[in-house]
């Protein structure tokens, strides 16, 4: 697995406000290859690399049918080498999953084709026996010598310990769809294979029936777009921060911010931004005690040193929500600086999520 250690700088996390899957990065043309059920309900998604740095991708081009999405973004990765995609696949050949399943730091798993061309639901799919997660959707299968077999796909909710790939050759049809692209999100029609560019129930080429809905946008929810606004007022983007249904997290500075419901009645904000020092304790505690960053507050969980704010859900929806929203978009920054005053004040060393420059 040494050898693929190039590629994996050009595989990245798709992450969107309905979950996480993997993406890949195709060097030659700059583009960004996932599956239509990973960006589905989004034009505009976030990329993450294993340093946690995030970039925005534009969805141009889906396929629902073959489940393909192709994606293009300013994140450019640098590797020594980019996949190919052979001609030409054997039964039994040893072959590896990259990408992050669960949403989990990037990872490889080994395996061997079973069948190269498995149908299912009226397709052809590569089979292998490494089991496909939740999250890997999206990613590359490739060959020990780092050889494109196909992009992996977790439809299959239903098959234990096997995986299922979409050949390189259907990749390879999509990405000739692009030579008549004429720009902007577009859904290619799965009879005639032109591609549709506003919603429509046809296909404005073939008079196939096709779905509308694909160019919709999933809404957000009201809170969601409370807190959007807010993390704009907080200087960032809020398509990079989402990070799964009504969860957003992003670093400011080095302090990691989440914002979420707790306990379906709270809506909470948590920085874990030190450890606990080995020694002065007495010291430290004293100091947290004594409320001394209202309105947001310092807890101890664990060895961690969180800062918090807590208000009540339906408070966001009342006449208190302006002030609430001032309190948060002033939350960052005010966990960027407690981190290095904990460091210099107690000798805290910096939380294990905090990012290092």
């Amino acid at each position: 697995m040494e050898s693929l250690q190039h590629l994996s700088n050009l595989v990245a996390k798709v992450i969107t406000a309905g979950g996480s899957g993997t993406s890949f990065y195709l060097r030659d043309k700059n583009l960004w290859i996932s599956n239509y059920h990973v960006v589905q309900g989004n034009k505009r998604v976030a990329l993450q690399d294993q340093n946690m740095n995030r970039y925005l991708a534009e969805v141009i081009l889906v396929n629902p049918a073959a489940d393909v999405a192709i994606l293009k973004s300013d994140f450019s990765p640098q590797a020594a080498a980019g996949f190919e995609i052979p001609s030409a696949l054997q039964t039994s050949q040893q072959v590896y999953v990259l990408g992050y399943p669960f949403g989990m730091p990037y990872t490889v798993t080994e395996g061997t084709i079973t069948s190269a061309n498995q149908l299912m639901n009226e397709r052809f799919y590569v089979q292998i026996d490494a089991a496909v997660n939740p999250g890997n959707s999206g990613g590359p299968v490739v060959t020990a010598d780092g050889n494109l077999v196909g992009i992996t796909t977790s439809k299959f909710t239903q098959a234990d310990n096997m995986g299922f790939a979409i050949p390189g050759s259907v990749l390879l049809e999509e990405l000739q769809s692009l030579d008549s692209h004429g720009g902007g999100f577009s859904v290619k029609c799965n009879s005639c294979g032109s591609l549709s560019y506003t919603p429509s129930d046809y296909c404005p080429s073939c008079g196939e029936t096709m779905d509308a809905k694909i160019f919709d946008e999933t809404p957000l929810t009201a809170l969601g777009n409370f807190i959007e606004s807010t993390i704009a007022g907080m200087g960032h983007n809020p398509v990079l921060a989402r990070m799964g249904n009504e969860f957003w997290e992003f670093h400011h500075g080095s302090s990691l911010v989440r914002l979420f419901i707790y306990n379906s009645n709270y809506f909470h904000a948590n920085c874990p931004i030190n450890k606990l020092p080995k020694g002065n304790l007495d010291e430290l505690l004293r100091y947290m005690l004594s409320s001394p960053i209202a309105p947001y507050r310092l807890g101890i969980w664990e060895n961690q040193i969180h800062l918090s704010y807590r208000v009540a859900l339906n408070d966001l929806f009342s006449s208190y929500a302006p002030a609430i929203q001032k309190d948060l978009i002033g939350l960052p920054a005010k966990a960027d600086e407690m981190d290095d005053f904990l460091v210099k004040k107690f000798n805290c060393e910096m939380s294990v999520h905090a990012k290092r420059s």
